[in-house]
């Protein structure tokens, strides 16, 4: 009697029930909000060779100007003279560093409305 009772279970039909909403109509409302934080730097290094030059007047150099024992002298006593030297070893000529941050917040809304 109970492998009959357990075959007529096993064999009965499955059946769904219809489910009718209970509403007419409604509405839904959806707020997202997002944040962005971003903080970087940007260091740059800028290189240049070696660099030895001089101008002026009125100066005369006693040799090569890139030599270190090298003189100048006034060419003519009493005129006005001037004389620039610049001189600029190889390597590093310029650091750049940059430091940026960036906020950023956004906020999305939406509404949704229905009806049956």
């Amino acid at each position: 009697m109970k492998k009959l009772l357990l075959l007529l279970l096993l064999a009965a039909p499955a059946s769904a029930q219809t489910v009718t909403p209970q509403f007419t109509q409604g509405s839904m409302q959806s707020t997202t909000t997002t944040t962005i934080d971003i903080e970087r730097t940007i260091e740059t290094e800028v290189f240049g060779g070696d660099y030895n030059s001089w101008s002026g007047s009125n100066v005369t150099p006693s040799s090569d100007i890139a030599g270190d024992s090298t003189t100048f002298s006034v060419t003519t006593a009493g005129d006005p003279w001037s004389l620039e030297i610049t001189t600029r070893d190889a390597g590093v000529v310029e650091t750049i560093d940059i430091t940026e941050s960036i906020d950023s917040t956004s906020t999305t809304t939406s509404l949704s409305i229905f009806s049956q």
